[in-house]
């Protein structure tokens, strides 16, 4: 306040009038880091029938940096992870009212799951499309930082991972955490870190110590199931020509990969279009079965053959034939 409004003031106080302030802007929550706040108050009184108004000075504050961050995992379940290895997706959202960049570390070696991945490399998605691109997508170096993400802006982080030394069982789970850290700084909500916001204002913690995580899930799928398909035929002259009336033998062969094992493996073949399914000739490791839902693993009828193989070890090959008719 300067000296002259000082005294026009200390007047209107001495004439027994009250000073009144004009109301303070608000402060919305998440306004941005760095915005000024301008004030001025104003003093109305009466002197010699005469109406007088007296401003203030004006008191202009910036608003703090806060320091907050919010990380989420983005797949839906358990990220099936191969030979071929895996892609496991977070998001990191800024929080705070001001652009941060955060520091980053994946740890795959936690307590309470069947075995620990290996971290090939970790990555943004830098052109923004939400799926991993090798060699497009900008890797971050071990014990890096992202770019500066908007306040209220999101950065979407991709890690690549495969399987370390020896394959664990099949349906074994593995966990792995990201932890994003603000680059300015951490702590208890409340601590500061002076000047060293936006356009030199301090920069405050947040709610979240300005560190958060969460955490993705593998699971291994060390086994695999090809099935492999061929057909012979016998033609009512004793030869190999399709016509009607030919007898097309086909055969299927599952093969399991891997040093695990698969449950419920079903392999069902629909009986094609202008044949007619011969009854009793399914066979399973050349052993015939029953067509009828007995108990066995066939069930066959004019429309499929289905057959259940229910667990089978890795390293298995099962061969399934069956013989139709071609309609005359």
């Amino acid at each position: 306040m300067t000296r002259s409004n000082t005294r026009s003031v200390l007047l209107a106080a001495s004439a027994g009038l009250t000073a009144i302030a004009l109301p303070s802007a608000a402060m919305a929550e998440g306004v941005p880091a760095g915005t000024p706040i301008d004030n001025t108050a104003e003093a109305t009184y009466t002197i010699g029938g005469a109406t007088e108004t007296v401003p203030s000075n004006k008191v202009t504050v910036k608003v703090d940096e806060i320091l907050d961050v919010a990380v989420q995992s983005l797949d839906a379940g358990e990220v099936v992870l191969t030979a071929a290895g895996a892609v496991l997706t977070f998001q990191v959202n800024n929080t705070g009212n001001g652009p941060e960049a955060y520091n980053i570390d994946v740890d795959p070696a936690l307590t309470g799951d069947d075995f620990d991945p290996a971290i090939v490399k970790f990555a943004y998605d830098s052109n923004g499309n939400g799926v991993y691109d090798e060699g497009v997508d900008i890797v971050i170096p071990a014990g890096g930082s992202t770019p500066e993400i908007a306040a209220d802006g999101s950065l979407r982080m991709f890690v690549i991972t495969e399987f370390d030394g020896a394959a664990p069982g099949n349906g074994d789970t593995a966990d792995v955490r990201l932890t994003a850290t603000a680059v300015t700084g951490s702590g208890t909500p409340g601590t500061v870190f002076a000047g060293q916001g936006v356009d030199g204002v301090d920069a405050v913690v947040g709610l979240t110590t300005a560190i958060d995580d969460d955490i993705g899930t593998l699971i291994a799928q060390v086994s695999a199931v090809t099935l492999t398909k061929s057909a012979t035929v016998l033609d009512p002259f004793g030869g190999s020509q399709t016509i009607p009336g030919s007898i097309v033998t086909y055969r299927l062969i599952a093969r399991v990969s891997g040093s695990g094992s698969v449950d419920g493996l079903v392999v069902n073949d629909p009986i094609p279009v202008n044949t007619t399914y011969i009854p009793s000739t399914t066979r399973v490791g050349g052993v015939r079965l029953t067509d009828a839902a007995d108990g066995d693993a066939v069930t066959a009828d004019g429309t499929q053959v289905n057959v259940d193989l229910g667990t089978v070890a890795g390293g298995t090959s099962t061969i399934i034939t069956f013989k139709v008719k071609i309609d005359e």
